[in-house]
Formats: C-alpha cells, sequence, structure tokens
C-alpha cells in the first residue's frame, strides 16, 4: 500500500503504526470468517436458571462478602443521544405541512413511530421543559392543533439553536419524571442504581466511559447531585471517566479496499465500536466489577428489584471463582489425586460450562493438571440472559473454533452466516438474547490482574457498510466488549427475567412502565 508522507504522518499523530493500518486494511481484503454456532444455548443447556431459593443463597453470600471486596460499576456511556431520535430528524428534514397531511405522510412512510411520540408526547420527562422554551418565544402548545404541536415540539427538541437533545450525551439527558418536576438523568439513575448493589464498605466507586468533549458536562451533573444522594443513600461517590483511546481507531476503506480519502486528501480513521473499551475494563483494578449500559435504567420503585439479580449474579461470581481458586492452589500444591482430578473435571464441566476435550482423557497426569490450570485461569463472567422477545443484539450461543473446541459465547446475528440453512436453522432456535448485564472478575487466584489483552478472538471483529459525504465505505470494528473481546474467558450465562432490560434505544422506549413514574 503506498502511503503519503502526510498519510504516515497521520497515522503516527494517531498513535497508530503502519503495520497495524496495514493489518487492519488486509482485514477488509481477506475478510472475516463467520462465527460457527454449533447450538443456541437454552435452559439448563448453556444457560443457568435461578430459583427463587438459590438467588437467596446468592445475594447472600454477596451480602457477606462484599465488603471484603473492591466493587466497581463500569458503564459504557459513549457518545451523543442522535439514534435515539432518528425517526424525528427524519421528520424534520422530510416533512412538508403544504404538501400533505400529517397523517398522510405517516401512513405513506410507514412511521408509527411518530404516531407514539405524538400521543404519548405529555408523558415524556422533557415536555414542561420543552413547552417552557416554546412558550417563552410565544409559542402555546395549548393552543395549537396535534400536527402543529408535534412539529414546534421536535423542532425545539433537536435544533442546534434550541435543547440540541441529539448532540447531548444520552446519559444526561432527561430520563425519568419525578413528583414536584424533578427530572432524573440515566446517569443519576446509575447512582442511585450502584448505592443498592454496587457499593463496599459505604463507597460506590463508578467508571464511564465518555466522550471527552463531554466530560466537563458530566462533571458539572456530577457536582449538582453527589451530595444530595450521598445523604439520601448514606454512601459516599468515588467517580472516574475513561475516553476511547485514538490508538483503537480502525482506517476506513473504499469498496475497493483502498483507503478511503477526505475531502482534504487526509485518511478517514473511524471508532472501532464497544470492542474498543477493553482498553478501558484492562485499566481498571477491582475485585468485582459490574458492567451495564447508560440507558438501561429504570425509575425507583423497580430498582430493589433490580438490585436483587444483580446481587444474586454477584454471588454466583463469588461462588464459582472461590472454587475455581481452592482447585487451582491445589494443582499448583500438586495436591491431586484420581478424585481431586475427577472432581475438577466435573467441577469445569457441570458448573462453568466448559466442554472438555476428547483428547484430555488420553494425557497422562502431569499433562491433565496443565490442562485444567489453563481451563480453571481466566478471567469469568456471569452474564444474564433475558427470554428472546424479538428486540435486537446478540444472544448466547455454543460455539466451534477451528480445533473443534466448544465453548459458551455472546454471539450477534451479523456474524452468523444466514446463508447456511444449518447455521440459520441455530439462530432461529435461540430462546435467550444478551442484555448486557455482565459481572466480571479479572484477577487470578494470586490476586493479580489478568491482561485481558490476551484473551480476545481477533477473528470476531466486524465489517460494516457506512456512507461519508454521500460517498460509500467499509469500516472495521474491533471483537465487540462482550463478544470476540471476551471470547477465551469463562462464561456462565444465567436467565433473569425481562424485567431487568430497559433500554432507551429510541425516545419513545421512555414512554414504557419502568420509565414511567405513573406506570
Amino acid at each position: 500500500m503506498n502511503f503519503t508522507d502526510k498519510d504516515l504522518k497521520q497515522i503516527d499523530t494517531n498513535n497508530l503504526t503502519l503495520a497495524k493500518v496495514e493489518k487492519q486494511i488486509g482485514i477488509f481484503e481477506t475478510g472475516i470468517p463467520f462465527t460457527n454456532v454449533s447450538a443456541a444455548a437454552t435452559l439448563n443447556k448453556g444457560i443457568m436458571p435461578l430459583t427463587e431459593s438459590d438467588m437467596k443463597d446468592f445475594v447472600a453470600l454477596f451480602e457477606a462478602e462484599k465488603d471484603n471486596k473492591s466493587l466497581l460499576k463500569f458503564v459504557p456511556a459513549s457518545g451523543a443521544a442522535t439514534r435515539m431520535f432518528k425517526f424525528l430528524f427524519r421528520y424534520i428534514s422530510e416533512y412538508n405541512e403544504n404538501e400533505q397531511s400529517l397523517n398522510a405522510y405517516i401512513n405513506k412512510n410507514n412511521l408509527r413511530e411518530l404516531s407514539l411520540f405524538m400521543v404519548g408526547l405529555e408523558k415524556f420527562p422533557f415536555y414542561k421543559q420543552v413547552a417552557g422554551l416554546l412558550k417563552s418565544e410565544g409559542i402555546d402548545l395549548e393552543t395549537l392543533s396535534s400536527q402543529e404541536k408535534v412539529w414546534h415540539f421536535a423542532k425545539a427538541m433537536l435544533d442546534k439553536n434550541e435543547l440540541n437533545f441529539g448532540n447531548q450525551p444520552k446519559g444526561l439527558l432527561p430520563f425519568h419524571y419525578y413528583k414536584n418536576d424533578y427530572i432524573a438523568t440515566a446517569f443519576e439513575e446509575h447512582l442511585y442504581e450502584s448505592a443498592l448493589y454496587a457499593t463496599s464498605n459505604n463507597t460506590a466507586r463508578l467508571h464511564f466511559t465518555i466522550s471527552e468533549s463531554h466530560e466537563a458536562k458530566f462533571t458539572e451533573e456530577f457536582n449538582k447531585i453527589k451530595d444530595r444522594i450521598e445523604a439520601e443513600k448514606g454512601v459516599k461517590f468515588n467517580i472516574s471517566f475513561s475516553y476511547q483511546q485514538h490508538a483503537t481507531d480502525t482506517i476506513a476503506v473504499t469498496m475497493e479496499n483502498k483507503p478511503f480519502k477526505e475531502a482534504d486528501g487526509s485518511l478517514l480513521f473511524r471508532p472501532s465500536g464497544h470492542g474498543a473499551l477493553l482498553k478501558n475494563l484492562n485499566a481498571i483494578d477491582a475485585d468485582v466489577i459490574f458492567v451495564k449500559n447508560i440507558d438501561n435504567v429504570v425509575v425507583n420503585k423497580y430498582k430493589e428489584e433490580l438490585a436483587g439479580f444483580k446481587k444474586a449474579l454477584a454471588g454466583i461470581l463469588l461462588k464459582l471463582q472461590s472454587k475455581s481458586f481452592e482447585y487451582l492452589h491445589d494443582l499448583d500444591a500438586n495436591k491431586v489425586d484420581e478424585g481431586t482430578l475427577v472432581a475438577i473435571e466435573n467441577f469445569i464441566t457441570y458448573k462453568l460450562s466448559i466442554k472438555i476435550s476428547d483428547e484430555y482423557f488420553k494425557y497422562k497426569d502431569c499433562y491433565k493438571i496443565q490442562y485444567l490450570k489453563e481451563k480453571l485461569n481466566r478471567p469469568i463472567r456471569v452474564c444474564g440472559m433475558v427470554r428472546n422477545e424479538g428486540e435486537p443484539g446478540g444472544g448466547p450461543f455454543w460455539v466451534k473454533d477451528e480445533k473443534s473446541n466448544q465453548s459458551l459465547q455472546i454471539v450477534e446475528s451479523a456474524q452468523i452466516n444466514l446463508k447456511d440453512s444449518k447455521q440459520e436453522e441455530i439462530l432461529k432456535n435461540a430462546t435467550h438474547f444478551n442484555p448486557v448485564d455482565l459481572i466480571c472478575g479479572i484477577k487470578n487466584y494470586k490476586g493479580e490482574k489478568f491482561d485481558l489483552e490476551n484473551y480476545v478472538d481477533h477473528n470476531a471483529a466486524f465489517i460494516t457498510k457506512k456512507t461519508k459525504n454521500g460517498k460509500a465505505l467499509k469500516a472495521l470494528e474491533l471483537p465487540g466488549l462482550w463478544n470476540g473481546s471476551m471470547a477465551h474467558w469463562n462464561t456462565i450465562f444465567v436467565e433473569v427475567p425481562i424485567s431487568t432490560f430497559n433500554p432507551v434505544k429510541t425516545v419513545n422506549d421512555l414512554l414504557k412502565p419502568p420509565h414511567q413514574i405513573k406506570a
């Protein structure tokens, strides 16, 4: 690939290397192999059921242990909220009241989302804020027709000279409306949640991955609410932020796999998806890390139930981790007889859902010990999985690698070859999906941090098609944080109820019961 001196300087400025960029271009040229799913993980076949009795025991275990552990909540919160308002941006740019009625426009374009937005207008947490702004400009919503009302409302929300919600960080948007006209952001709700389950020794640590340009806004919001929530919950908050590093950006290419050039002749580098946040997670020091997306929050009355499941998942992690550590110390000290080997094999198979290789049973004991140590001495994650109700996103599967080893993985549909009828059938038979509800253990049995970069499946990246200034391009995303980036962790899937999953992917999701105080 012939890069100019200007290109090479730009590559260096982005903290990338020529070798890394050429390797990325090579991936575009060769393509990324599909993931070979061998079966969907289902209840009792890769997904652990959680009975009421078990849940009480695991919660009690977590409560007994938490003050002896360093806990942290890790919240991916990068980027602006633009996609939340996608259908409204389209409406504002397309609709002309002189050409057709609003109903005709909605029907012609099948924009049911806009109909729902209109019906629920007064239930949005920011209704009074928008109405007040419009009134100060001489526009009284109460006097307008439905067609006029939704137009002025959407414009005031999204116009760059007005509230500009589409360019605000999602974590700082008005999410929940409480009594006395109090409005809480998703960021604030995460503080309340962490006080319930991510607290040890009366301190809650939270780490948010954000856009660097948004840090001042998050800091201002935290300083505004910190004292009130600390007094109310009896908890001290320790907040930290990090950014997606430019060194994780990937080069964009044309449809012919040539470097995509901007109008000024510069190379185009793009953020490489949430897989880039593995570097941020790898920099964290904690015994137990709760991972949850910024938009997956609920109003107060649902928080206790949600916290119970979080504690239960953490209790499962601590129990399995403790047993793994015990066995690893035994293996280190050579305190293993035939009975101990069988006990470890059963633990790995039935508790950690690791399928032992057929070759293992032909090994001498010294090689069996080596094999078992390698399987046990890995980062561990317990992942809540919910019943599939048609939500988009990845799901839990058994995956077979090129050596025919099988393991539990979270796999996106884009990673599966839908032209292969057997693979498509496995996808159709999936019963659960991934709500991004992870509890992670990133230290080994000696108390040392794992280098998480060593447990990535680099073949689990993504190539996506995008446009820039009207020109088609291909973009490369690193293996997703909870997909390929954690491929070689020990993974336990646990069924949790759909009530624990309440994301706000579009603005209309704020109308659902878990986001409505009077629901």
